[in-house]
């Protein structure tokens, strides 16, 4: 049966709908797909016959860069009623509240799930039969997709609809962690009990929200195919496209979970041409900072003097001083270590400039904060969140899809 066969691996709670359709091939044999290429593949078959909201941005395309809009829009059986989309907007190009609006091409109306209400109503839900979710993520606990993805879960339970994830690829693999799990309640900016860098797609994610939270959703994930979980996203073949204005490449996503966290205290970048490569800030002494950095041998990173002007954000107009992060060992840097040492260091320097409480908004752990105002060792402060990242790979294990 054609939507047995070609969806392979479908992770759903409900028994697969058995359809005939034409099979057709994307892509080789060996080929890394993402949930919507495997989707096409099978000519729609889960979705035929249904009403459907889909949520997505720019990086909602198949491997040929075709839109997952456009394509839901003109596929045989297959009603799109209405788009939603996260943060950033529907095209990802914006960095404040997002508003409602109209598809120029499809004429769809679309709902902002970044404005006034981060969830599914039960009026925009009202004619659809499902939700279709296709975003891609970047890995990270306080990047807000998965934020998104839960909240439409639970919108999908309260008004009897069913969901259906397109998973996609983790572009930082699927077997590197770093950082503590969260451990105070669950906001926009740290929806799920993971570390920083949890190592799970969202599908995987998905599943342990649905499970863990007793959601019962009628929940279906549409797997990634020939991903291995330790295949970092240059080695896929998938064309990037940024997951949001500032998310330019895969150097700044790998660095994202560390240098990310200081975003509220001190400039990360926004505003230049190169985001989360650089911190600063109008106080700092660049070189001698760099020399302190670099005197801590972190491995697979190193430290540059840097000056830069941000045009956004923190200090937007003023001259920073600071450091350029080079990123020298990918498979070795504890990305989140290089994070708690420049905040270590510029809570000793400048602790009257430096605002450390900022970054608990994304940090979420207030023993680490306390370590870090302590300037506590950081293989102190790593060997503290051992048991609960032993507690988190022992539950993830039953919602991993991929090997």
């Amino acid at each position: 049966l054609c939507a047995v066969a070609s969806l392979k691996g479908v992770e759903t709670t409900k028994t697969p709908i058995s359809l005939s359709c034409p099979f057709r091939s994307t892509g080789g044999k060996g080929t890394v797909l993402n949930g919507i290429d495997v989707l096409v593949r099978s000519d729609f078959a889960l979705l035929k016959g249904k009403r459907i909201g889909l949520i997505t941005n720019q990086t909602g395309q198949d491997r040929d860069r075709h839109k997952t809009i456009d394509l839901l829009h003109d596929a045989p059986g297959v009603t799109l009623v209405a788009l939603f989309s996260p943060e950033h907007g529907i095209r990802g190009e914006l960095d404040d509240k997002v508003g409602d609006a109209q598809d120029e091409k499809t004429g769809l109306p679309i709902h902002s799930l970044y404005g006034e209400s981060r969830k599914p109503s039960a009026e925009q839900l009202k004619n659809l039969d499902a939700l279709v979710y296709d975003i891609q993520d970047v890995g990270c606990r306080f990047y807000t997709y998965p934020s998104t993805l839960g909240l439409a879960i639970e919108a999908a339970v309260e008004n009897g609809k069913q969901i259906y994830v397109l998973d996609r690829v983790n572009p930082l693999t699927g077997t590197m962690m770093d950082g503590p799990v969260l451990a105070e309640s669950p906001t926009f900016v740290g929806f799920y009990k993971v570390p920083l860098r949890h190592g799970m797609t969202l599908g995987e994610l998905a599943k342990m929200y649905n499970a863990e939270n007793n959601l019962h959703a009628d929940l279906t994930v549409v797997p990634v195919e020939n991903w291995r979980r330790n295949q970092w996203f240059d080695e896929t073949g998938l064309p990037w496209t940024n997951p949001s204005p500032n998310m330019r490449n895969l150097t700044e996503a790998i660095l994202y979970p560390g240098i990310g966290l200081l975003e509220s205290a001190i400039s990360v970048g926004r505003g230049t041409d190169t985001p989360f490569e650089m911190v600063g800030a109008p106080y700092i002494d660049d070189v001698k900072f760099v020399a302190e950095l670099n005197r801590a041998s972190l491995p697979g990173v190193s430290f540059v003097p840097v000056r830069f002007t941000p045009t956004a954000s923190i200090f937007k107009g003023q001259t920073c001083a600071g450091v350029y992060i080079l990123l020298t060992d990918r498979n070795t840097c504890n990305v989140v270590d290089a994070g708690l040492l420049i905040a270590k260091t510029l809570h000793r320097w400048y602790p009257k400039q430096f605002e450390v409480d900022k970054i608990e908004r994304l940090l979420l752990q207030p023993a680490t904060l306390n370590a870090i105002k302590a300037d506590k060792p950081l293989k102190e402060i790593s060997a503290s969140w051992n048991a609960g990242r032993k507690d988190f790979l022992q539950l993830r294990k039953k919602y991993l899809i991929y090997k």
